[in-house]
């Protein structure tokens, strides 16, 4: 069975968080979700999964995060670099981590076991992969829910702050994300970087989801896939002020 390296970015902006100012945190990863530090709910996830043998907590200045991170042989806090494509190169070209690579966020708040595994299994074997939820399923739970969707043909997706990285063939891929880093939230200049190809089926819905990835795999040399998550709350994070008011409600048992 594939045991996988989980890596949770816990990173701050360098200019701060606004939800984390406006909370008076000093730290986003510390923001109080259900009683507790929001980075210690994925973190639990990941030490319950079967599929996960270590986790390793990025963040800028460990001594931030390291009187509530767990005291456990599993757990290892590392300073991260100035972005996540240059930290995750690096982690992975120094050999501190082994593939697979499972990555996620401090605010994954709703990250459970059953997650982790659906997408491990659906994962396993890519050299890249990406988790998405289709915008039906989670509107019609949530109608308030704001997410950045992005439009294929058959469905508008969001992403589920869940990556895997298979194999040192991703390297490559993560350069590429380099330069497009500070629009991931805006799809059409990360496809318009991957060439006009993608970013013309994209703008026409000429492909599917899953045809779109495997497309980008193609222009990459790697195989490349979209695993589309099953239970929508796999986009639920942890980023605007309603954002947090949702998960405590889904959490209380009140939404």
């Amino acid at each position: 069975m594939t045991r996988w390296t989980a890596v949770i970015l816990a990173g701050s902006r360098p200019e701060g968080d606004p939800l984390a100012r406006s909370m008076m945190v000093g730290h986003k990863a510390l923001l109080p979700v259900a009683g507790e530090p929001m980075v210690l709910r994925p973190l639990r996830a990941l030490l319950g999964s079967p599929e996960i043998d270590d986790v390793v907590v990025l963040t800028q200045n460990p001594a931030d995060l390291r009187s509530v991170i767990p005291h456990d042989a599993r757990v290892v806090l590392r300073a991260s670099q100035t972005t996540i494509a240059s930290t995750i190169a690096e982690l992975v070209a120094s050999g501190d981590a082994r593939f697979p690579l499972l990555v996620t966020t401090a605010d994954h708040a709703l990250l459970n076991e059953q997650m982790i595994n659906e997408f491990t299994r659906e994962a396993d074997g890519a050299d890249l992969a990406i988790g998405f939820v289709e915008r039906k399923p989670l509107i019609s739970r949530f109608p308030d829910a704001k997410r950045t969707w992005i439009g294929f043909r058959g469905g508008r997706y969001s992403g589920a702050n869940l990556f895997a990285f298979g194999s040192k063939r991703v390297l490559p891929a993560i350069e590429r994300w380099r330069s497009v880093e500070r629009d991931r939230k805006k799809g059409w200049r990360v496809l318009s970087a991957l060439g006009p190809a993608l970013l013309i089926g994209a703008i026409f819905k000429l492909r599917t989801l899953h045809q779109t990835a495997r497309a980008i795999g193609r222009r990459l040399g790697i195989d490349a896939r979209a695993i589309q998550m099953s239970d929508p709350l796999a986009a639920v994070d942890v980023d605007k002020a309603e954002d947090h008011a949702l998960v405590e409600a889904i959490l209380a048992g009140r939404a």
